[in-house]
């Protein structure tokens, strides 16, 4: 058992766009020799990641209103390099599966899933590309989009332009799904409108490769939801793949919510246990705005999950809760950013994991910033975590910045096993200690698994919890 503090992680912004061809840009790449790029980005010499950003730009098709994300992927990624251990950020992550492996775009699916009859809207994500075929879209009135970027003209196309080249940028994965994405996903909320059914996004990835191969698959879903003034909506994420099969999932989510505007946020990942899993959700709100998070992860060999958030305004919600299972050789990690800028901001956060497995990991680094002007501010942050083997490992840093002199701050961490007293209150009550184990485990998780707002999300999850940590119940 251990608790070594991490560092958050460094963020390389997006370069903003340039005059420059992509003739031009390929050129530079596949130079594959350091040079300077409008004297501010100096083109990699790891072969992997030149080699990468060469497969990506010669795999991938470019829509045209996805340039500019595109060109300024690229600059950031070949000004990044590939993380290791020696990166604080990244020194309880194994990258060196990816690295390994030779990299390869997924391409368009020739075979899909059904589409699910528990959501009226549900877009279908197939190794990141948007299958029509699979997806029920909801007939949504009061200008409400849901679909493509490719298909979305007028007014609303030139607002949700102008946030995708606006919004920060991240580390060298957030670059790979820039440069990757085959197009955007966007749910578009108009002012003060209410979205009475919740958006389901469903991302599958179907090509993998059987464990010991070389060859890796590698998929960029993105998608953007757009929340003006006023609006709500309720987003669902569910991440699954084929079990048994070696793949790489890199998906991005940013979120924009405007003054008054509500986002109910769900996300539940299964993915392969031999899957790498790397997810960004970027989101900003404007004041009075909510953002609330509910998240459980099960699955990857590799389930990395960077959270960052910033409040932009006044009177701003912002509530996180998150569960993470390790019940394999696996590494769960949750790197969060909560910045706060204006007064009367409220905050809550909560992060539990369990790792059951003396090889299997947890990692969390939170980091909740309070500014200056952040005056009156309620932030509150807790991570728990439950070890059920001698060897599992966790690392926890809750990381609480405070520079305004006027607020209510508190975080903790706490990390152990079963206390023993609780068992003897089973015990004495004769109920044996394993059955009092089995409820002490699964209740551990309970608190995060009651905040998702939809029942057959919290009934689904439950099972898959439950499967997982005791799979042959006597």
């Amino acid at each position: 058992m251990s608790g070594i503090a991490l560092t958050p992680a460094a963020f390389n912004p997006i370069i903003p766009s340039s005059s420059s061809s992509s003739s031009k840009s390929q050129k530079l790449i596949r130079t594959k020799t350091r040079v300077t790029f409008n004297n501010a980005i100096s083109i990699s010499s790891d072969p992997f990641i030149l080699d990468l950003a060469e497969t990506l730009e010669d795999s991938v098709p470019t829509p045209q209103p996805l340039q500019n994300l595109r060109q300024a992927s690229s600059h950031s990624l070949l000004s990044s390099p590939w993380p290791s251990r020696k990166h604080e950020p990244f020194r309880f992550n194994d990258f060196s599966f990816l690295r390994s492996s030779q990299i390869l775009p997924a391409p368009i699916p020739t075979t899909t899933t059904t589409a699910t009859d528990q959501f009226p809207c549900h877009i279908s994500i197939v190794d990141g590309h948007f299958i029509q075929s699979t997806s029920k879209i909801s007939e949504f009135s009061d200008g409400v989009y849901v679909g493509n970027l490719s298909k979305l003209n007028g007014v609303v196309a030139k607002r949700v332009l102008e946030l995708v080249s606006g919004l920060d940028g991240g580390d060298l994965f957030w670059s790979i799904n820039g440069m990757g994405a085959p197009d955007l996903t966007v749910v578009y909320v108009p002012e003060g409108v209410r979205v009475e059914t919740p958006v389901h996004l469903g991302y599958v990835s179907l090509q993998g490769s059987k464990e010991g191969g070389n060859e890796l698959y590698l998929s960029n879903p993105r998608v953007l939801v757009v929340v003006e003034k006023g609006g709500e909506v309720d987003i669902v994420e569910e991440f699954e793949g084929n079990e048994n099969e070696c793949y790489w999932s890199n998906a991005v989510l940013e979120v924009v919510i405007g003054e008054g505007g509500k986002v109910r946020h769900s996300y539940v990942q299964t993915q392969s246990m031999l899957a790498a899993h790397i997810k960004w959700t970027s989101v900003r709100q404007e004041s009075s705005s909510t953002y609330e998070l509910t998240e459980v992860s099960t699955g990857g060999k590799l389930g990395r999950h960077n959270l960052h958030i910033k409040q932009l305004g006044p009177d701003t919600v912002t509530e996180l809760s998150t569960l993470h299972l390790s019940v394999g050789n696996q590494t769960q990690d949750l790197h969060s950013s909560l910045v706060l800028d204006h007064p009367r901001g409220y905050s809550r956060q909560i992060h539990k994991c369990i790792v059951a497995h003396s090889q299997g990991q947890a990692v969390f680094d939170g980091n909740v910033k309070v500014n200056r002007y952040a005056q009156q501010t309620d932030a509150g942050q807790l991570s728990r975590s439950l070890l059920l083997e001698p060897r599992a490992t966790v690392n926890v840093k809750p990381n609480l910045q405070i520079i305004a002199d006027d607020v209510k701050c508190s975080h903790g961490a706490a990390i152990s096993d079963l206390e023993q007293s609780q068992l003897l209150y089973f015990q004495a009550r004769g109920i044996d200690s394993e059955t009092a184990r089995r409820v002490l485990i699964f209740a551990f998780g309970g608190e995060v698994i009651d905040k998702f707002p939809n029942s057959s999300i919290r009934d689904r999850v439950r099972s898959q919890i439950k499967s997982l940590l005791d799979p042959s119940p006597k």
